[in-house]
């Protein structure tokens, strides 16, 4: 199989001691590209860095709701501008992540708003695809999303909504990311509504280093648990694995204006 993780943190400190091996083993497991999202200001420099080193990575940036507490009114600029200088870069490939966080009390919703609608906004003026955080606030998020009317679209993160909702996004030209939440037992509500979403909806992600699959439960996620986490929801669907690496890497190349036929060696079959 050949993969595409669109949803990683490798820059975070749980993959200091081993972020080489890691990434050569992903490789070897055929996961062939990585997506590192920025959350708060300060890594987005650690993000890019990291993309940079390595030719098969590739940076996205935003302000995260779980880390309102963290942002401050200029760090809205200081992301149009890490966008202004970083326009064209070919490791630059979406805005994110962002969005609306509902499950979590102590985040206001109203402040939460003013950000996910200001980066919505940036989404749009570079004409770039948004990776979004979405809990328990697809209605807002859908709302929201149809007064802006994002060329590129984007992808919805760790979707665990019903199937009404994932026709909306499909219509807003959203790809939904499916991961390691979707592999346990008791997840018996999405494993309902999985064999109904259209394929050409569904990319793959990780999440790394959270979000494990049940056959790694306790440890650190990690892009070389894709395939695994590939062959439990194909099963759950009810297609190959090799179908479903199939199709959700060319929904990943088409949404990130990727070529599917090489890559720096790297091809896609």
């Amino acid at each position: 199989m050949r993969l595409i993780d669109t949803h990683t943190h490798l820059d975070f400190p749980d993959f200091d001691p081993d972020r080489t091996a890691l990434l050569a083993n992903a490789r070897a497991a055929g996961v062939e590209r990585m997506v590192v999202l920025g959350v708060y200001q300060n890594n987005w420099q650690r993000v890019w860095e990291l993309v940079s080193s390595d030719p098969n990575l590739y940076a996205a940036f935003g302000l995260h709701p779980v880390y309102l507490d963290q942002h401050r009114p200029q760090h809205l600029q200081e992301l149009g501008d890490w966008l202004s200088r970083l326009r064209g870069e070919r490791q630059l490939c979406a805005v994110g992540e962002f969005g609306l966080d509902y499950y979590l009390p102590e985040l206001d919703r109203e402040r939460q708003q003013h950000w996910f609608e200001g980066q919505l906004q940036l989404a749009v003026d570079f004409n770039l695809p948004a990776l979004l955080h979405v809990r328990r606030s697809h209605a807002a998020v859908i709302a929201t999303l149809k007064r802006y009317k994002l060329q590129r679209g984007g992808i919805i993160h760790a979707f665990a909504g019903s199937v009404e909702e994932a026709r909306e996004y499909h219509k807003l030209g959203f790809k939904l990311g499916l991961g390691g939440a979707a592999t346990w037992p008791q997840a018996l509500r999405l494993h309902k509504v999985l064999p109904q979403l259209a394929l050409e909806s569904l990319v793959l992600e990780t999440d790394a280093p959270d979000m494990a699959p049940a056959m790694f439960a306790g440890l650190r996620n990690s892009p070389e648990h894709l395939p695994h986490i590939a062959v439990a929801l194909a099963q759950i669907i009810g297609i190959t694995p090799q179908r479903l690496a199939e199709v959700s890497t060319h929904n990943a190349c088409e949404l990130f204006g990727w070529t599917q036929g090489s890559h720096l060696g790297a091809g896609f079959s």
